[in-house]
């Protein structure tokens, strides 16, 4: 891995954004490194804007992530995945969900909701390395929709590995311990089946 690896998470309130995140950070913790995290811009109700700072490394002095330092988006909701990307290095690796949630700006009439033409054209200015996943309809066929933020944690595991940013000291199973400590014990296995199915999304891909 290199020196340091910066990830922000953004999405909605609800999507399970900040419980990502703190998987995101143990997972670093379990692999050896420093990890921290900082919830930049939280809304607890459904419906705010949520941002997440996760930084990996041999030192971590600070959880915060300056302007275009970021080295891997994970985006739960099209619209915050547009308004974030400033953020990214030129060639981040990012995952985007392919979940839109309008807000009342949109629904009111007042404002049009970016198109998949729009997000696509926006992120390949900053970065070819993306992948696309519709985490919303994976979790729901596992029937459990709240398990739209494993899906993503999943396909963020595989696409890790496949560009190597990882070493082989983090395998998967470290992931799904660190998702299962944290939600009840009669969920643990539709998100060990979410998080398996947000990795073969990548693993098809390549």
């Amino acid at each position: 891995m290199q020196h340091t690896l910066n990830f922000l998470l953004v999405g909605v309130g609800g999507q399970g954004t900040i419980l990502a995140s703190e998987v995101l950070v143990n997972v670093g913790l379990a692999a050896g490194y420093q990890a921290k995290q900082a919830e930049l811009h939280g809304m607890s109700q459904r419906g705010g804007s949520v941002v997440s700072h996760v930084r990996w490394g041999q030192v971590i002095y600070s959880p915060l992530i300056g302007a275009g330092e970021v080295d891997v988006y994970l985006a739960f909701e099209k619209a915050e995945a547009l308004r974030y990307l400033w953020q990214l290095r030129r060639g981040a690796l990012a995952v985007i969900n392919l979940h839109a949630i309008e807000p009342v700006t949109v629904t009111s009439g007042g404002q049009p909701y970016p198109t998949d033409e729009r997000l696509r054209a926006a992120v390949a200015q900053v970065t070819d390395r993306a992948v696309y996943v519709d985490a919303a309809a994976i979790a729901a066929g596992l029937g459990n929709i709240r398990t739209e933020n494993v899906v993503l944690l999943g396909a963020l595991s595989a696409l890790m590995e496949r560009e190597e940013m990882i070493g082989s000291e983090l395998l998967p199973d470290e992931w799904v311990v660190q998702i299962t400590a944290r939600v009840p014990g009669r969920f643990a296995e539709v998100n060990r089946r979410a998080f398996e199915a947000g990795r073969a999304v990548v693993i098809a891909a390549s």
